[in-house]
């Protein structure tokens, strides 16, 4: 928020000028710490088109990936972790994020440590990222926490945005199938209807189902869309309860090639939040509890807080990974028992997270390479099987 005041400097000369605060208080007390008595403090007033609305208005993950790199490197280059957050919030574009950012400066130049300053945004910094801040503040290696929090989020990010692009053009394939149908459906087949009709012979087969199918889709299309939204809704908040969780994750893990890569991407992002957390300083036990909460999927979950009670009991996590082969491959628990024999668990699951990374690159331009002539096939097909069914009377009258 800016603000606009007018203050008085000890010699009694008069200051006029512009702030930019977190809050009211906070605009005062900066303007107080340089010596001047505030007269006048007001929060500049935008014009109701400038104003911006913030009802959907969040954080993006990039913006959290560029400001965990961008303070990873200022913090590196000995600037003062105040400075630091002033400086980018200057940078940030979104004025939501940018208002949190000078909170936690505040914050932190009033003595709250850095973690507990995070922890009051749990929407925007996750469990995860406020544990590598605090163990990093408690090993004083904060710089080295920093840097790995930014690794791993650049990390993440990409993976979920090379996902989303997989996705984007089998989507629009979709699109455009169901936009041709819903045309032939409601403008091109009842015309010709018609006309075929008029004709008093015989229709074949084919073009009898794709009329009366077209003929119950105009009839009946709403309520089957109604239909739709019912079970997609009761879907959702099943999905969303414990039971719905288990059901759901449990099915998507054994879809033929879904559920494959699906388990790479656990696998992956479990080796890696571990390894950060436990490179950042944190007890084996907490990292596992916390990478347990945000692997993404409760089959795995159940594993990884079965393996900390093992742990806590003086067990190896790689005896308890062992015994669900279907959700932890051999090489994976061989890998995790040569890292912990060695003591090197954090960079051994480093080399899997490489691993993992490479195969879920290769998965996704192999599904990609298979799913775009097939589904441009499948277009073809629908197209040319309803033009076909309309043309065989045309043809048939024209010829008789």
């Amino acid at each position: 928020m800016k603000f606009n005041y007018q203050a008085r400097t000890k010699t009694g000369e008069i200051r006029t000028g512009q702030i930019e605060a977190s809050s009211k208080e906070a605009a005062l007390i900066f303007l107080q710490k340089y010596g001047l008595y505030v007269t006048f403090l007001e929060e500049e007033v935008s014009p109701f088109y400038a104003k911006k609305i913030k009802l959907f208005e969040g954080v993006p993950a990039k913006d959290i990936v560029l400001f965990s790199r961008q303070l990873s490197i200022m913090f590196k280059s000995k600037v003062p972790l105040i400075e630091s957050l002033k400086v980018l919030s200057a940078q940030v574009k979104n004025s939501n994020f940018q208002e949190i950012i000078l909170k936690l400066s505040e914050e932190v130049e009033a003595g709250t440590a850095f973690s507990i300053a995070l922890s009051r945004y749990p929407k925007v910094f996750s469990s995860f990222y406020i544990s590598v801040v605090k163990a990093g503040e408690a090993a004083g290696s904060l710089s080295e926490s920093l840097n790995y929090l930014a690794e791993h989020l650049e990390r993440e990010y990409h993976l979920t945005a090379k996902v989303r692009g997989a996705l984007l053009y089998p989507a629009f394939i979709l699109f455009v199938v169901l936009a041709v149908l819903v045309l032939m459906v409601f403008f091109v087949i009842p015309n010709l209807t018609a006309v075929l009709e008029a004709s008093g012979g015989e229709l074949p087969l084919p073009t009898r189902i794709v009329m009366g199918s077209a003929d119950f889709l105009r009839n009946q299309g709403l309520w089957i869309i109604l239909l739709l939204f019912i079970v997609g809704v009761f879907c959702f908040r099943y999905y969303f309860t414990e039971k719905g969780r288990n059901f759901f994750d449990r099915i998507f893990l054994r879809l033929p090639l879904i559920g494959t890569f699906l388990k790479m991407v656990y696998l992956s992002r479990f080796a890696e939040n571990l390894s950060t957390l436990i490179s950042g300083g944190l007890p084996i036990i907490q990292a596992l509890e916390i990478a347990a909460a945000i692997t993404g999927n409760t089959s795995y979950q159940k594993i990884i807080l079965q393996a900390r009670e093992e742990v806590r009991k003086g067990e190896q996590i790689s005896s308890v990974l062992a015994r669900a082969p279907g959700l932890f491959p051999p090489v994976f628990v061989q890998m995790a028992l040569i890292g912990e024999k060695t003591g090197t668990l954090d960079s051994t699951l480093r080399n899997i997270v490489d691993f993992y990374q490479k195969e879920i690159d290769r998965t996704i331009d192999n599904l990609l390479s298979i799913l775009e002539p097939v589904l441009i096939v499948f277009l073809g097909l629908v197209v040319a099987g309803v033009m076909l069914s309309i043309l065989m009377p045309i043809y048939k009258v024209i010829s008789l």
